[in-house]
């Protein structure tokens, strides 16, 4: 329908030089321009016993470990114990491991099961509510008393060593970065959201990624060292928002990367008819979070501070937008179509665009 020429397998090599892919079947592509959204490569081996493969915790980051998932939680429902929640040193994408926590917690209260479970939350974050952003609103305080009410313990500035059988091994850290307290942290199931690091072929590239194979792009999403790759999303490198004890990244959140790509597909318009690449994404945050009964919304204009716009409200509203909106986007996808009239002036109405 688009004209898109579509290849279902992994690359394997990059030919930065000569502006040619090698396929896993041996095929290779050439390309005038390459743009890079490859999304991360989960780093389990960083935190020895995490992964839903060769550890003892699931993870969410994927489709297929969802469902496993699902079925060890299943498993785990007839005969429950202690859950431990956690966010790995170096994770980024906070979201995630707040949602799993409210949402295992609603659902154990529907099957009556609440009371027989304790829930504790690890994360490398310095406070409850920084979400790698440094706070967005009243983000610290709104999810530390929805935490408290649902009687969910934390620790933060935490730094998870290993993962063991039945306990998770936790430094915790003060502002210093001085270790404080050990902790063994026991559970029946787990969830630990892990760092991200460049997928292989892409870190691989001479000079086109730091060192954890992220992206280094300008401002105009374009690498610094090729001139014809771009590159949006997960995989591009963006620094944290603040030195924090326990390292955290910062997360790319799904307008964030959709403003990044629009930049792109403008700058290369603006390349093929030889004019300057100017075009620059806002960088904005809108995220809706499930809690399972109710919801938290955030919008950070721009996601990285000092910000225009630095709003947080939480409510059941967010929870049932949150299920419209997934409908609403998985209808995108379907139909091909980005950015629908209605949504780009329903938002610009709101003063929210994706490009500056």
């Amino acid at each position: 329908k688009k004209g898109i020429r579509f290849i279902g397998r992994p690359v394997t090599h990059i030919d930065a030089a000569h502006n040619r892919l090698t396929i896993q079947d041996g095929q290779t592509v050439d390309y005038d321009y390459l743009v890079i959204t490859t999304g991360p490569k989960l780093a389990f081996d960083e935190v020895p016993g995490t992964g839903p493969h060769n550890g003892h915790t699931h993870s969410v980051c994927a489709v297929d470990h969802a469902q496993t998932a699902y079925e060890a939680y299943e498993a785990f429902c007839e005969d429950p114990g202690p859950i431990v929640v956690g966010a790995m040193p170096m994770a980024s994408c906070f979201g995630p491991v707040y949602e799993s926590a409210f949402i295992l917690d609603a659902d154990l209260r529907k099957r009556k099961l609440r009371k027989h479970v304790p829930m504790t939350m690890i994360t490398s974050e310095p406070y409850i509510g920084h979400l790698g952003l440094g706070g967005v609103g009243d983000s610290k305080g709104m999810l530390e008393s929805d935490l408290r009410n649902r009687h969910i313990k934390w620790i933060t500035n935490a730094k998870t060593t290993r993962i063991e059988a039945d306990c998770a091994l936790v430094e915790e850290y003060n502002e210093r970065g001085e270790v404080i307290k050990e902790h063994e942290v026991p559970f029946k199931f787990a969830m630990t959201l892990p760092a991200f690091r460049g997928v292989d072929p892409v870190a691989a590239v001479d000079g086109l990624c730091n060192p954890r194979g992220f992206v280094l792009i300008d401002a105009n999403q374009r690498s610094l060292k090729y001139r014809n790759i771009f590159s949006a999303g997960v995989c591009v490198a963006i620094p944290p928002v603040e030195a924090t004890p326990v390292p955290t990244g910062m997360p790319k959140t799904g307008y964030m990367i959709e403003s990044m790509v629009s930049a792109i597909v403008q700058n290369i318009q603006a390349d093929l008819a030889g004019q300057p690449t100017v075009a620059k994404g806002t960088w904005n945050a809108i995220c809706l979070a499930d809690m399972g009964d109710t919801g938290a919304a955030f919008v950070a204009l721009p996601q990285i501070p000092p910000r225009n716009v630095n709003w947080f409200k939480k409510g059941k509203w967010v929870h049932y937008a949150k299920i419209a909106f997934e409908k609403y986007f998985i209808h995108k996808i379907k139909t091909g179509t980005s950015e629908p009239v209605y949504e780009k002036y329903v938002l610009r109405t709101l003063g929210i665009e994706r490009l500056e």
